[in-house]
């Protein structure tokens, strides 16, 4: 029977290779890594469309990111990049005058060998942060502090979790380029990141950004598996952080939900007013809300970032079943700290592990199967589009609003 699975995977695989361009770009089964790398739509004989289509793969010089790898899309009218070094991070989404992304202190692409986690009580997670859209997890997310774990000896000892895990500081160990031959031609940008220790988690993510020429929209299409012997513990958070132009006073996040929770004392001081951001405030200090989606006839849930104009946005949609839990995070400091905010669906909220198993927000993996994690976004250029996602939430939402519970949980 397994010899019959196999002949079937391997026919599955030919199949899908015939019907798309396939380019590894690194691999350390194949022990192959191509520091240079393009793309085009000239050079690909497959394509008839009139869009101009670009991919680049290239190397970064200089202090804390020489050696990082960067993949550059250009699907003819939106651009993203991805950082393979970084746990295949996207650093930025472009279209015409948006860009999904944020002014961070923290100006190069830092080098994974550069960020020691347990730094400032756990908080080294953030020397590295930059990115557009970064991945929190595998085995923890969320903030700092101790949890208990099973030893080698099978007894139970005590470690110490760093912020947000450390799946975005381990780079790929495989990355791939699949073009579709035929129409509509989607690209897609592959790479498989393990999170493996001996005596601690086996698990590994194969992670995909994709567009199609032309598209104003990008999805990512994510696969989780457990490797291990035994059930695993994990968590991925989908931090999407969003800056100027998108952010400014006025500007507002938009979602239906059934409830929204105040992360701590703090953030409660301010619930009730969390959808509007006010201005870049000296001495901010961030609150984080948490929030329960409401979901659409196909079990999507959605969020619009809306610029204080009402003319340009982004929407992100995914299913529920999938990612249940939706955390807000605004910092609205000063520009020079960082004017950011955070939509970040996920398996759970960004408390300590320890904190978000007694709340039943931690799941598991059995051995050897897989969960998948889809996400899909859409960049909005003028009003009617803005007009037209805004109304799809207020109508999700209907007549009755969300639970707004004026404390943090206990």
């Amino acid at each position: 029977m397994k010899g019959i699975i196999t002949i079937c995977l391997m026919a599955i695989a030919a199949a899908v290779h015939a019907a798309s361009y396939y380019q590894i770009l690194t691999s350390t089964k194949r022990d192959i890594n191509m520091e240079s790398w393009q793309l085009t739509s000239s050079e690909f004989p497959d394509y008839k469309g009139k869009v101009r289509w670009s991919i680049n793969k290239r190397n970064l010089h200089g202090g804390k990111q020489e050696g990082v790898e960067l993949i550059e899309v250009d699907n003819g009218r939106l651009q993203f990049r991805v950082i393979p070094t970084r746990g295949m991070s996207v650093l930025d989404v472009t279209l015409d005058d948006v860009r999904l992304g944020w002014n961070s202190p923290v100006k190069e692409v830092v080098h994974p060998n550069y960020v020691n986690l347990h730094d400032r009580g756990g908080l080294g997670w953030l020397d590295g942060f930059n990115e557009w859209m970064v991945r929190c997890g595998l085995s923890f997310a969320g903030h700092p502090g101790e949890d208990k774990f099973i030893n080698n000896v099978g007894a139970e000892a005590t470690m110490d979790l760093t912020l947000h895990g450390k799946i975005g500081n381990i780079p790929a160990s495989e990355v791939v380029v699949v073009v579709e031959k035929k129409a509509p031609h989607r690209i897609r940008i592959r790479g498989r990141v393990n999170e493996v220790s001996f005596y601690g988690p086996n698990l590994s993510i194969w992670t995909e950004i994709s567009t199609v020429p032309g598209s104003n929209e990008f999805r990512i299409s994510d696969e989780l598996t457990n490797h291990g012997t035994f059930d695993e513990e994990f968590q991925i958070i989908y931090h999407a952080n969003f800056g100027r132009p998108l952010l400014g006073r006025g500007a507002r996040m938009l979602t239906a939900s059934t409830k929204i929770v105040p992360f701590n004392e703090n953030a409660a001081k301010a619930i009730g007013k969390q959808e509007v951001y006010p201005a870049p405030t000296k001495g901010f200090t961030e609150e984080v809300y948490k929030i329960y989606p409401k979901v659409d006839k196909a079990g999507n849930a959605t969020a619009v970032l809306v610029n204080s104009k009402g003319d340009r946005g982004v929407t992100m949609s995914w299913p529920v079943k999938q990612l249940p839990y939706l955390t807000q995070w605004k910092n609205t400091a000063a520009e020079t700290t960082g004017y950011v905010t955070g939509i970040e669906p996920g398996t759970g909220f960004p408390h300590n592990r320890s904190y978000e198993r007694k709340y039943g927000r931690v799941p598991k993996l059995a051995p050897g199967k897989t969960r998948s994690f889809d996400l899909n976004f859409k960049i909005l250029g003028n009003k009617d589009e803005v007009e037209t996602a805004a109304e799809a939430v207020k109508k999700l939402q209907g007549p009755i609003g969300p639970e707004i519970q004026k404390e943090p949980e206990e």
